[in-house]
C-alpha cells in the first residue's frame, strides 16, 4: 500500500474548498461536529470561519482501539429538533464511522412514526477532506475536497497530525 503524505497547507486549502462548497450550497450549519481525532482540526477551521460553535464526537473503530465509541445523543436530539449540524472528519474510508453514527442516532429516534431519513442530508450533512468512492457508507458525503478510489489505487492518506514528529528536520 502506498502512503500519501498530506501537508498542513494542503489541509487548509482543502478545508477552504469545503467552506466554498458550503457557501455555494446556501446551507449553513448551526454548529459543527468534529470527529476525534482526524476531524477536529478541519471542524475547528470551519467553526472559526463561520463563527459557529463546535462540538467533538469520539468514534474510533480502528483495529487496536477495541471499537471505542462514545456518543453524545444530545447532538442527535438537536438534529431531530431541527438544528443544522455538519459532521466533519478527515476521511470517509470504509464508511464504518459514518455507519456507526447513523446506527447510534437511529437508536435515539424520538418518534418511531417519522421516517429516520428526514434528518440526513437536510438537517445533518457530512464533510470530509478525502472521500473514498468505494466506501460502504450509508450516509452521503455532501462536501469533500478530494475524491479517491481505493479499489483502483490502494493508498494510505497520512495527515499532518499523524506521525508529525517523523517529519521534523533533525
Amino acid at each position: 500500500m502506498n502512503k500519501t503524505y498530506i501537508t498542513w497547507d494542503q489541509v487548509i486549502i482543502q478545508t477552504h474548498d469545503i467552506i466554498r462548497q458550503l457557501t455555494n450550497s446556501h446551507w449553513r450549519p448551526d454548529y459543527v461536529v468534529g470527529l476525534t481525532r482526524g476531524g477536529l482540526f478541519t471542524a475547528n477551521l470551519i467553526s472559526q470561519y463561520f463563527d459557529i460553535p463546535m462540538e467533538a464526537l469520539k468514534v474510533s473503530l480502528r483495529e487496536g482501539d477495541n471499537g471505542i465509541c462514545v456518543s453524545d445523543l444530545g447532538i442527535a436530539e438537536d438534529a431531530y429538533n431541527g438544528k443544522k449540524i455538519l459532521i466533519v472528519d478527515d476521511i470517509n474510508d470504509t464508511g464504518a464511522t459514518l455507519n456507526w453514527i447513523k446506527e447510534d442516532w437511529e437508536g435515539f429516534h424520538p418518534s418511531k412514526s417519522e421516517p429516520w431519513k428526514t434528518i440526513w442530508g437536510d438537517t445533518v450533512r457530512v464533510a470530509v477532506l478525502y472521500d473514498n468512492e468505494v466506501s460502504k457508507s450509508e450516509l452521503e458525503v455532501k462536501y469533500s475536497a478530494v475524491d479517491i478510489n481505493k479499489a483502483e489505487n490502494d493508498q494510505w492518506i497520512v495527515f499532518p497530525w499523524e506521525d508529525w514528529w517523523k517529519r521534523l528536520p533533525i
